[in-house]
């Protein structure tokens, strides 16, 4: 009997959990602010994001490996877009499975300390689909932000990366395009003062329910996608902090942070994970993707379900947050 009973107590235990687990992926917060930037705000910046998404999901898609003459495509009409607003372009090749694949680097020196550098990157490849918010948006947001900063002047070096390799089978992998890049930055010893990944950043919603989270989580943040995210690891929680102090006052663009252990909901699985590795600050800038985005890994990752009027607002309010980490 006694037997019985503990096995029944076990049962009702692991039902009451595995309820809470499920209730709390949910968010909690009904009172968050509604996401109401038009598609007229900024503008100029809107219709670059759109014509760039477009471009790669659209005209070029399914950017992997396996179709490496749109793998090339890709990387030169991002090569060429960033040679456009002046800056040189570096390319770091490595081979895998006997192919060479490039990440691409454009680099502004700094004023002042041209060795230290703040990078801002995004991964170009997709998972066989068209990737219009993984990671077409992300790419956009890299080439509209290195257009917005070109002009301006800086006394960090500040460097944008465009990253080859982060989708499976390649993510956590030492084929990952960051992972190489990172690894070749330690090795050199390089002063990075701060990494800041775009991975999605162009899905949001309003609906109730449309915001999902890992266990717990839900607890304390918004039922409703309407937000942009900032995620990092405890040792990057000072330049989450520059980031978001960036954000504030600044903007009617609704945003949540969060510092927590590197392995909590995946978030090392994008190229902030490569940089953590080798214990590199770096944070994510995200729609919290498969946490919202029904069209995650999906032929209905098309450029017509993204807002690009939000999109814009994060270009433009990270412009300043870049802006907030160079040291003056």
């Amino acid at each position: 009997m006694n037997i019985k009973k503990r096995f029944f107590r076990l049962l009702l235990a692991a039902v009451i959990t595995l309820i809470i687990c499920k209730v709390t992926t949910f968010g909690w917060r009904f009172w968050s602010k509604p996401l109401s930037f038009a598609a007229g705000q900024n503008k100029d910046i809107a219709d670059k994001l759109k014509l760039h998404v477009y471009k790669l999901s659209n005209e070029i898609g399914d950017i992997n490996i396996n179709n490496i003459k749109r793998l090339n495509a890709a990387a030169d009409y991002i090569s060429k877009q960033l040679a456009s607003f002046g800056y040189e372009i570096e390319l770091q090749p490595y081979k895998v499975r006997g192919i060479t694949v490039n990440n691409i680097i454009a680099t502004k020196k700094g004023n002042k300390y041209p060795d230290r550098f703040i990078i801002v990157g995004a991964h170009y490849d997709n998972y066989f689909n068209p990737g219009a918010d993984d990671n077409a948006s992300g790419v956009a947001g890299l080439l509209e932000l290195a257009r917005l900063v070109s002009k301006d002047d800086a006394n960090d070096s500040i460097r944008f990366v465009a990253f080859v390799n982060e989708e499976p089978p390649f993510f956590k992998t030492k084929n990952m395009g960051s992972r190489v890049y990172a690894k070749a930055a330690r090795l050199k010893n390089e002063d990075i003062k701060g990494v800041v990944i775009l991975e999605m950043i162009g899905y949001y919603s309003n609906d109730y329910f449309s915001q999902r989270y890992p266990p717990l989580f839900g607890l304390f943040y918004p039922n409703q996608g309407s937000f942009v995210g900032i995620l990092g690891n405890f040792n990057s929680w000072q330049l989450l902090k520059k980031i978001v102090s960036g954000f504030k006052n600044k903007t009617q663009l609704p945003f949540e942070s969060v510092v927590t252990f590197s392995f909590i909901g995946g978030i090392d699985f994008s190229d902030n994970g490569s940089f953590w590795e080798e214990g590199y600050p770096a944070v994510m800038v995200t729609d919290t993707a498969v946490y919202r985005n029904e069209n995650y890994h999906r032929q209905s990752d098309t450029y017509n379900t993204l807002h690009y009027g939000a999109m814009a607002e994060v270009v433009r309010i990270l412009g300043l947050a870049l802006n907030n980490l160079d040291d003056k």
